[in-house]
């Protein structure tokens, strides 16, 4: 059979083919799988993209951006929980394209998923060095050589998350509980505390007169539109991209199907729940933020810390700081988890080497592909620009939206017998919203992260050429099943 024909089939998906299938022990519970998806939604960026988006290009229309983006990210959510539901292993977009449309476009919507976890975790490891040097300098400590200091605490944070995945699944779960839960009740205190001084007259400019932009975007959009501007209706529609991009990583917990119980309806549950929950809170802290301080005086450096300072509670600065390294702390463990996943899938079924899908006897976990991919995290973190390659990452998870929007369309027709335990409603309908929805944020990405990714997919389809299409499993001739025994010659009887 043709490669790009070639198929999974549903019940190899999630069934027992390799040995390794139900290696992955039951870990997650619904309430798990939310602190799961708010792990990795809810990062610094919550402390700072909604007055950066405020000041530059919505205005206090900031809030009706988060809510289109939401929207936006909700009907992709939605593709999720059903495929999800329908295959729950860990696999998640790269499996559920090697069902529905063929090894090798898995292939490079595994490749794409590598390039979005792989190179956000260094990104954010980076973002979280720099991030604890500032707050340990609110502090009034000074620190020498502070780049040194950066790359070091870098280095000990992934070497720390990457032991914590490698090792136990359980302590892993336990220390996130613990951290988003920290996480919260920093947020918790910016809502409540900024609510006290949300000054009403600082809505009145909610729709301002639209303004050219400050710096001329290169985006695909651009080239087709001419240049956008800020502020008024176009700006409250472009920041809502920018503002999506903060939502991105629900779709991890689809990562976490196969080590969860009852998987084909808490998976939906889950990372429905987290989604909307991570919408409700960025909004909360977008209308604290535009209603603190007028939006012309918001600091695009630290629009928070600066609201905050600007209203005399300087104290929140600390809370801020405090928040924003456990959010990151959270995100980067999250990553490594969903990595590990992805990468453990691609190598069981044979398109990367096998040794990487090696179970721990020992620890019950796939601790050499953790390894792997937390060694690479080092390198990425510590060697490489990962701040300019920063757009590759949304490029990487919305290409991978894409197929799973398409995805629910497909197989509702080629595979409607298949079990739900949860069908996306005004099908297809929504899945079609979605897929536009994804290709508007895509054609709002840079050009030149467009020219990146179209280089990392052609280098990939060299590497599956040269090795992965030769040692897939569906490659190799399936062994005929062993005879029954002949009756009355199968055990010896005591």
């Amino acid at each position: 059979m043709s490669t790009i024909l070639r198929r999974l089939p549903p019940s190899e998906a999630t069934g027992l083919r390799t040995g390794a299938r139900h290696s992955l022990a039951e870990l997650y519970r619904p309430a798990d799988l939310v602190v799961l998806g708010l792990g990795v939604t809810i990062g610094a960026g919550i402390f700072s993209i909604a007055g950066r988006q405020a000041a530059t290009m919505a205005g206090p229309g900031v809030i009706l951006s988060f809510m289109i983006a939401g929207i936006a990210s909700l009907l992709a959510c939605l593709c999720y929980a059903e495929l999800s539901s329908t295959m729950p292993t860990s696999g998640s977009a790269y499996t559920f394209t090697y069902v529905i449309f063929g090894e090798v476009w898995a292939w490079i919507i595994g490749w794409a998923l590598i390039l979005e976890l792989q190179l956000a975790a260094a990104v954010v490891a980076r973002a979280w060095g720099e991030l604890a040097v500032r707050a340990i300098a609110n502090f009034g400590v000074r620190l020498p050589a502070p780049d040194l200091v950066v790359s070091l605490l870098v280095l000990f944070i992934l070497v720390l998350l990457t032991g914590v995945v490698a090792l136990n699944a359980r302590i892993g779960l336990r220390a996130l509980w613990v951290m988003v839960a920290a996480k919260l009740l920093a947020i918790a205190a910016v809502i409540v505390v900024g609510a006290v001084h949300v000054v009403p007259a600082n809505f009145d400019d909610f729709h301002a007169d639209p303004k050219p932009l400050a710096e001329p975007s290169t985006t695909v959009l651009d080239l087709f539109v001419g240049q956008s501007h800020a502020f008024g209706w176009f700006g409250i529609f472009a920041a809502a991209p920018a503002i999506a991009f903060a939502y991105i990583g629900f779709d991890i917990v689809a990562t976490a199907a196969e080590e969860t119980v009852n998987a084909p309806r808490a998976v939906p549950k889950g990372m429905i729940r987290s989604l909307v929950l991570a919408t409700v809170i960025y909004i909360a802290v977008a209308v604290v933020m535009v209603g603190m301080i007028p939006y012309t005086r918001i600091s695009v450096d630290a629009p928070l810390s600066s609201a905050f300072r600007g209203v005399g509670v300087d104290w929140m600065v600390h809370v801020i700081d405090i928040g924003a390294v456990l959010g990151l702390t959270t995100v980067i463990l999250v990553l490594l988890v969903g990595q590990t996943r992805v990468m453990f899938s691609m190598a069981r079924d044979g398109l990367m080497p096998r040794r990487l899908a090696t179970i721990s006897r020992r620890y019950h976990t796939p601790s050499r592909v953790t390894l792997v991919i937390g060694g690479i995290a080092i390198l990425l973190a510590e060697l490489a620009p990962v701040f300019t390659l920063e757009q590759l990452v949304v490029m990487g998870a919305l290409f991978a939206f894409v197929f799973v929007a398409a995805g629910v369309i497909v197989m509702r027709h080629r595979m409607p017998h298949l079990d739900r335990g949860f069908s996306v409603p005004l099908s297809p309908v929504l899945p079609g919203l979605s897929l536009l929805a994804t290709l508007w944020l895509m054609v709002n990405l840079h050009v030149i992260t467009w020219v990146w990714f179209a280089l990392w997919m052609v280098f990939g389809l060299v590497v599956y050429l040269g090795y992965g299409r030769r040692h897939s499993l569906l490659a190799a001739p399936r062994p005929a099943p062993p005879p029954e025994p002949a009756p009355g010659r199968g055990r010896h009887r005591r």
